[in-house]
């Protein structure tokens, strides 16, 4: 399924995937009740990736507030995720994608050109699904700097 058919209101893909942070492992059906955010980011510790987290740092507290989690998912490794997540004091879980299928199951795997070299590549992406696993927005082409207090924005609405 890709995120082109993944429509406000329908029922969210579920997935299990292994997490750096609390638990190593994070299956999306253990969260209902709460209120995802799940943000698909291209590769740990660069700039416009730690510009993105660190905003979701910053405002966590409002986010825990509002009853929401947030899931930082990308193809990186956890040992990766482990060195980016301690470096930045990131205090939320990041979902190591390392074979790619909730990437394409949210459909966020998209050819990328940089510098005349053509790539597949993590298309910044971010999915909120409400507190009955319901999917209550898509975001695509996301810019990192000032996202995170978009996101919060919406979460605050959702009842």
């Amino acid at each position: 399924m890709a995120s082109e058919n993944i429509m406000v209101g329908q029922d969210a893909p579920q997935f299990q995937a292994a997490a750096y942070g609390l638990q190593a492992s994070i299956r999306l059906k253990d969260l209902l009740g709460k209120i995802v955010v799940l943000y698909f980011y291209p590769k740990d510790d660069t700039p416009g990736c730690t510009t993105e987290g660190q905003e979701f740092t910053a405002l966590y507290p409002e986010f825990q507030a509002a009853g929401a989690e947030i899931l930082g998912v990308s193809r990186d490794s956890l040992a990766s995720h482990e060195k980016f997540a301690c470096k930045y004091h990131f205090p939320f879980p990041l979902l190591a994608d390392t074979d790619e299928k909730l990437c394409q199951t949210f459909g966020v795997l998209k050819e990328k050109n940089m510098y005349g070299k053509t790539s597949i590549g993590v298309e910044r992406s971010t999915f909120i699904i409400d507190r009955q696993g319901k999917i209550a927005y898509v975001e695509r082409k996301v810019k990192a700097a000032g996202h995170a207090a978009a996101m919060l924005d919406l979460v605050k609405k959702l009842p």
